[in-house]
């Protein structure tokens, strides 16, 4: 028999269980999944918000994203190539957050029926760029007009750029953005997206 200053197994346990989910079910607070699509557009955005944060991507059509590039410098087979790579302009904000916020797009997850894995990287784009010899003006375009793959945000910060998943168009998956606060990892979830048709 334990002497009664010494917890037993399974009320530690029990302690430990109730702590983990009361930390799992702050880290989601708030995590309602909104989805609405521009009229003149048709462009559809999805958007969560968790613990002050707010999380959304926005179609972009491959037509609208190859204009964009054409008129940086691009060739057209280079355009087409990132147009149909399921491309979203993608926004992350410190709304209300408890603190500064700091993410790594490393640490995302793009999930769908074939596995998981981060979204395409800058440093992946940019290294196709230059083994095509595009010029440095059009490769500095590009990468500004890219998400970054890591920042870090004070209460009212944002940030915004196209974020592409490499999957074919009409796909659909889910996505994960993990993000540190005071040292303790939030998560936003979109669920059911699609990649642009």
């Amino acid at each position: 028999m334990l002497p009664r200053s010494i917890p037993s197994m399974k009320s530690r346990f029990i302690t430990l269980a109730a702590t983990w989910l009361a930390l799992l079910a702050g880290n989601m607070a708030g995590a309602a999944q909104t989805q609405k699509t521009d009229p003149e557009t048709g462009a559809t955005t999805w958007e969560t918000r968790v613990q002050g944060v707010t999380f959304s991507l926005t179609q972009i059509a491959p037509d609208p994203a190859r204009a964009f590039y054409l008129n940086r410098g691009f060739p057209p087979e280079t355009t087409d190539r990132y147009a149909t790579a399921c491309v979203f302009m993608t926004v992350l904000r410190n709304d209300a957050a408890p603190g500064e916020l700091r993410f790594r797009l490393a640490d995302w997850t793009v999930q769908n029926k074939i596995g998981s894995r981060p979204p395409l990287s800058v440093d992946t784009w940019m290294a196709q760029w230059q083994s095509l010899g595009l010029s440095e003006a059009a490769q500095i375009a590009f990468r500004w007009a890219q998400f970054t793959p890591e920042q870090e945000y004070a209460v009212g910060e944002w940030n915004q750029g196209m974020l592409t998943t490499g999957l074919a168009p009409g796909s659909r998956f889910d996505i994960i953005a993990r993000w540190l606060v005071a040292g303790i990892t939030y998560e936003g979830k979109l669920e059911n997206v699609v990649c642009p048709p």
